[in-house]
């Protein structure tokens, strides 16, 4: 399962854009001893949350699933708030940030990276 989004995955992502701020939703399932690889990746990308404006919301470890469906179990969860939807992208998509990226990567067996807006009533 791939656990980065693909060129296509981002267009789609921009050509839903409302405008407002957007917290991505983070679920991660760690290969065998990925986990430190994932950990120094979170250290890592502090100062590239901050460059766009972004910030971390809760992360966390996944608990007891009072209603899983079979095969979905977590192991972390995370979510991360960004200004605009092009924030992330703008972070994603620059060199500094693609150095360290390698590191969630390696780190993951599957993950879940969904974008979510604020309702609005």
């Amino acid at each position: 399962m791939p656990v980065d989004p693909t060129g296509r995955d981002l267009q789609r992502y921009l050509e839903e854009d409302d405008g407002g701020p957007v917290v991505m939703v983070n679920l991660l399932r760690f290969r065998p001893d990925g986990r430190a690889s994932y950990d120094r990746y979170a250290r890592e990308i502090v100062p590239h949350l901050e460059r766009v404006g972004g910030s971390v919301v809760y992360a966390g470890d996944s608990g007891t699933s009072l209603v899983p469906a079979e095969g979905s179990g977590w192991d972390a969860v995370l979510l991360v708030r960004y200004p605009s939807r092009q924030a992330f992208t703008a972070m994603v998509a620059d060199e500094d940030y693609q150095r360290i990226t390698h590191l969630r990567t390696e780190a993951l067996e599957e993950a879940v990276l969904q974008a979510t807006s604020p309702w609005r009533g």
